[in-house]
């Protein structure tokens, strides 16, 4: 491949790279990964980075009484604002 093709087919790449991420696919089975150095060497510095970041701001799952609180309220919202329809 010439120097010009590999660098439109890693730009191409590059830029859907990001959708590739977000599908939560199998990004190292795409077959531009399996033959170019400087893309696979990119996405597993973005993979370190994420993995940094994941230990930064680990997920916090929100207790199950803050759902229930949430959902008590939504109810309450609902059934007010009901009542103030048939006011009018």
């Amino acid at each position: 491949m010439s120097p010009n093709a590999n660098y439109f087919a890693c730009a191409t790449f590059q830029s859907q790279l990001p959708e590739l991420i977000a599908s939560g696919g199998n990004i190292s089975d795409d077959p531009h990964l399996r033959s170019c150095d400087v893309c696979r060497a990119l996405l597993a510095d973005l993979e370190t980075i994420a993995a940094a970041a994941r230990q930064l701001f680990p997920i916090v799952e929100p207790p199950d009484a803050l759902w229930n609180q949430i959902e008590l309220a939504i109810e309450h919202e609902e059934a007010t604002s009901g009542n103030h329809s048939n006011a009018s």
